[in-house]
């Protein structure tokens, strides 16, 4: 059964550019909350701070809250692209992840060179290979641009190939920023119903948007972040009503 569960976890980035002491204790007097100096007497900023949560089986999470509020970074942190100062934190499960559509994307390579390098990192044969080459393609819908490089891609086009290779394997817990929903009309149309399949297999989800309607449609559960801090924890429309509340 998968599971993710974090004590305490923190995660911090230094800021390299403060040398000047008047700038630095002025950083630090306004955003005290949230900037300090470190061990090594670097300014840091706090992304996230002393959470503690767990996620079981079955269960469809959102993260919301306002921009800044450390949801892409704790996905980040999930995904292990940013590693924790201080906590624990432990995953039990496969984990795909559609958070970054240029993650893990050569740039100088084409569409269809992408397919294969991934599918070269999952340690497929040749057949399997073909058949992912053929199933990205033809989800993708990018036509010849399958054999263009991926750096004279337009936005839309990078989220289309991004979504159809991330989508292609199904993994246990299934982590997701709500870069996904910026495809045009008839391909949203396909996506969804490919996310629809992918995350009733997913055994968890983990969702960081501001759109409360995928919040309600898809999730159980919902955690309000705030400043790098878990503030609201509990059934979607009961988190969302309160914050709206809040907020005014």
């Amino acid at each position: 059964m998968a599971l993710i569960e974090a004590q305490g976890l923190r995660v911090e980035f230094p800021l390299y550019h403060l040398a000047a002491r008047s700038l630095k204790k002025r950083l630090l007097a306004r955003a005290a909350a949230r900037v300090r100096t470190d061990e090594a007497n670097r300014v840091v900023v706090s992304a996230l701070r002393d959470l503690d949560f767990r996620i079981g089986s079955g269960e469809r999470v959102a993260l919301i809250g306002r921009n800044g509020a450390g949801k892409t970074t704790l996905l980040r942190s999930l995904a292990g692209i940013y590693e924790p100062v201080g906590g624990r934190l432990s995953i039990d499960g496969s984990l795909g992840s559609m958070i970054d559509p240029a993650a893990g994307m050569d740039q100088d390579s084409t569409g269809r060179e992408n397919v294969r390098l991934r599918a070269l990192y999952r340690n497929l044969g040749p057949a399997e290979q073909a058949r992912l080459e053929e199933e990205v393609a033809e989800f993708a819908g990018l036509g010849e641009f399958m054999d263009v490089p991926i750096k004279g891609y337009s936005a839309g086009m990078a989220i289309r190939l991004a979504f159809a290779i991330a989508t292609s394997m199904q993994p246990q817990i299934l982590l997701m920023d709500e870069w996904f929903l910026a495809g045009d009309a008839a391909f949203m149309g396909k996506a969804e119903a490919r996310l629809a399949e992918l995350v009733s297999g997913a055994d968890i989800l983990v969702i960081a948007t501001h759109d409360m309607e995928i919040v309600r449609r898809w999730c159980t559960r919902a955690i309000r972040l705030d400043a790098g801090r878990i503030v609201a924890d509990g059934p979607p429309d009961q988190v969302i009503e309160a914050m709206m509340a809040e907020l005014g």
